[in-house]
């Protein structure tokens, strides 16, 4: 029912006085949807497209799937210099190589778990590194045919030994020839034989890294050794630290070995000579990743939470003894299927770390530097595009981002795999990167993508609304399109993509909806295309406010909480803030209202209340101009009576004048008593040892609700009515107390002739207003 219906169009007019000065200062028709920052445009869908970390849209660099592997996880990636890319993976474990076609062909089967770090020599030789129990195997091309791949004499002569004694020789650990005693060769695979170069006899090989004079550097877990091998064979232990695993090893410019380690996230900068020096403890436990660039600044990746007192590398486990070759990754424990079972899926790296992961910088006199932080990515790989500037392969969203400055990124790409893994140089400058889950190989830049396409989010307008004009802050060459609709999802039910011109700032033409949403087309040209900002501009239908419910409360009122400064401001599609509810305060002199509103254009409201007595047709105006939901006033401006109060919503202040709409809401009736009740005919006598009371309590409006009585100033005594039940506005009262026992008086009294007593009684009405009256008897 509307307000007209139940009141004079004086009511109408009353409340458009009260309002429209407001509604001059504050209205807010015409609203906007803009997106600019990087928190809103990362929640579309880019194909092609980059999002620097202070905004915008840029054209991403072209990226490409190479090759899909049949092994789950790609561990390590390297090139040489044909280009061709070998990849180390696991699951089933493999090292494959890939032509720069996209063409795969496995070049080695171990019989270990995985195979989980290569590095690639000059002369094209591949070294791999098998985990766990596992050892170094030197892969090369067989270019002889058959007679190049028999092993030769000592290494025939090594197999004859393992096969009569069951087990094989471990290599020295301090110095020996690295493939002397050692030799097992495998039949050649695809053109390629693989034979055991080196055995550090350690549970884990986690990286290689080989130096321009063909050392090959071996980082080994479980007892935290680096171990050098010489162009000739020959290996050492050329680093033992305190951390149980070191998990990455680079070479700066000037030879030195550059170590990250897992337990303390420490950075170890070891020269050629072994002596170490600690660069930096990371605030994470594990180093990820390490990457070196032409003027020795060294960046790393640090992921997992430290804590104190630990440094046994909790990511890494082995399991119980019954299972001895389980190995963990990132937290999960990975068990071989038994003999002759189907082989279970080998878990994602970093699955299982928590606290994400940051990249740090240290300039080549040791000073480090933080360079980002994210709470969601786990960095996995750090390389450098054509330009030098540092990329990170992060999972297990599968981004890959650029690294600009302190707190400076763009997010690049989103692979359709979870972890991109590693990366190696790419013919021309680009680079290619490995994935897992899938085992991938793609290739990334050198150039851009020559077109990018982006789709916002879906912007819901909260109503049925009219869409104006488009803007677009943009260079290059870019285009921009708008659809609308009136379901979240967008389907076929929605309106086509339609083209608007942002030049001209013209109309979106797209129909009058709900919802809406904008694409943006990046194409590339001689001025590098990008997107600043888009700001559409709607008008929403104005739908009147409701008022959901009112409560009264007579006998309270609200203690005001103060609105914060600018509350009242509202920012393009964001809601009105509203206070919370005060807390009600007992006050019997005061009558508190509050209500419940709202409005689906989220309108700023402001409210009037009105108040009607018993027998009454006439609504009369009690307070106007409220943009709280809670308002309190003096019971005593009513006389006692019964009422009901009306609320009227209306938001104005967000509309022209004559544009406003109303809502409004009556109350449950109530009643007011400000009149106490009266105590008539108060007698008291003697009747023995007892004392007899009798008295009326009368109310003129509401029933008698308790009396009470004291004796001679002792605590009030509850009394019922002569009837028991207290239902009505008078109530007889007729009651016997006994008599106190006579104290000692004092001498200066001792002749005072009898005993008096003072009967003291009280009544409340429903309201608990209160009456009293007193009476004194004397004993003969």
């Amino acid at each position: 029912m509307t307000l007209a219906r139940k009141a004079p169009a004086l009511l109408f007019a009353l409340a458009l006085s009260t309002i429209a000065l407001s509604a001059f200062a504050l209205a807010e028709g015409t609203r906007t949807w803009e997106q600019s920052k990087f928190d809103d445009l990362i929640k579309g869908t880019g194909t092609g497209i980059a999002f620097p970390s202070d905004g915008g849209l840029e054209l991403a660099p072209a990226f490409k799937s190479l090759a899909t592997l049949p092994s789950t996880y790609i561990w390590s990636i390297a090139s040489d210099a044909a280009g061709n890319i070998y990849a180390a993976a696991g699951a089933p474990a493999r090292v494959y190589r890939i032509t720069p076609d996209g063409k795969s062909t496995p070049i080695f089967e171990p019989q270990e778990l995985q195979v989980q770090a290569l590095a690639v020599a000059k002369d094209g030789t591949v070294y791999a590194a098998t985990s766990p129990d596992g050892k170094v195997y030197r892969l090369t091309s067989v270019k002889g045919g058959a007679e190049a791949a028999k092993p030769s004499k000592s290494a025939a002569k090594e197999s004859a030994g393992k096969s009569a004694t069951g087990s094989s020789t471990s290599a020295n650990a301090s110095s020996g020839n690295a493939s002397s005693g050692n030799s097992a060769p495998n039949s050649p695979l695809n053109g390629w034989s693989a034979s055991i170069y080196f055995d550090p006899s350690a549970k884990y090989i986690w990286d290689l890294a080989l130096d321009n004079v063909g050392n090959l550097y071996v980082a080994t877990g479980d007892h935290g050794e680096i171990y050098k091998v010489t162009a000739n064979g020959q290996h050492s232990l050329f680093f033992k630290s305190d951390e149980v695993h070191i998990r990455v090893l680079a070479l700066d410019p000037k030879g030195n070995v550059i170590a990250g380690s897992d337990g303390s996230g420490l950075i170890y900068r070891i020269a050629p000579s072994g002596d170490a020096f600690v660069l930096y403890s990371a605030p994470k436990k594990e180093i990820t990743a390490l990457a070196i660039d032409s003027v020795g600044n060294i960046y790393a990746a640090g992921a997992g939470e430290k804590h104190a007192g630990a440094n046994a590398g909790a990511n890494i486990t082995v399991s119980a003894p019954a299972q001895p070759n389980s190995v963990s990754m990132g937290g999960i424990t990975i068990t071989p299927a038994a003999p002759n079972a189907p082989a279970a899926p080998f878990p994602a790296p970093g699955a299982g770390v928590t606290g994400g992961s940051e990249i740090y910088r240290i300039t080549p006199d040791g000073a480090p530097e933080h360079l980002w932080t994210s709470r969601d990515d786990l960095v996995y790989a750090l390389g450098f595009d054509r330009q030098g500037r540092l990329l990170a392969g992060t999972g297990n969203r599968g981004h890959i981002y650029a690294i600009n400055g302190p707190d400076n990124y763009t997010d690049l790409v989103k692979a359709a795999a979870s972890q991109i893994t590693a990366f190696a140089p790419a013919p021309g400058g680009g680079l290619y990167a490995s994935s897992s889950n899938l085992g991938k190989i793609f290739e990334l830049g050198p150039g851009s993508d020559a077109e990018g396409s982006y789709e916002s989010d879906v912007f819901d307008a909260h109503g049925f609304s009219r869409w104006g004009r488009g803007a677009m802050r943009s260079t290059g060459n870019v285009e921009l399109y708008a659809r609308s609709g009136n379901v979240d999802n967008p389907d076929r039910s929605w309106s086509p993509w339609t083209r608007v011109d942002a030049s001209a700032n013209s109309e979106l033409k797209v129909p009058p909806a709900r919802f809406v949403q904008w694409k943006s087309v990046l194409h590339a040209g001689s001025t590098v295309p990008r997107v600043d900002n888009v700001l559409l501009y709607y008008l929403p239908k104005n739908v009147a406010p409701v008022v959901d419910e009112i409560t009264v409360q007579p006998g309270y009122h609200y203690q005001s909480i103060p609105r914060p400064q600018n509350a009242d401001t509202q920012s393009p599609g964001q809601p009105h803030f509203e206070p919370p509810p005060p807390p009600a305060i007992r006050d019997r002199d005061s009558i508190g209202i509050r209500w419940q509103a709202h409005d689906d254009n989220d309108d700023e409201l402001v409210y009037s209340v009105y108040y009607r007595g018993d027998g009454e047709s006439r609504w009369q105006l009690l307070k106007d101009d409220i943009s709280d939901r809670y308002y309190a006033f003096d019971a005593s401006l009513f006389p006692d009576g019964g009422y009901t109060v009306m609320v009227l919503a209306s938001d104005a202040p967000s509309h022209s004048p004559g544009e406003a709409l109303y809502a409004q809401k009556v109350s449950a009736r109530f009643e007011v008593d400000n009149t106490a009740p009266v105590i008539e005919n108060l007698t008291a006598s003697l009747e023995g040892k007892q004392i007899r009371v009798h008295f009326r309590a009368r109310d003129s409006f509401s029933v008698i609700k308790r009396a009470e009585y004291s004796l001679d100033g002792g605590d009030w005594q509850f009394v019922d009515p002569s009837g028991q039940l207290s239902d009505a506005k008078t109530e007889d009262y007729d009651f016997r107390v006994a008599t106190p026992e006579p104290e000692t008086a004092p001498p200066l009294i001792a002749n005072s002739v009898g005993a008096s007593h003072v009967i003291v009684v009280r009544a409340y009405d429903r309201f608990d207003n209160l009456a009293t009256a007193r009476t004194l008897i004397r004993e003969k």
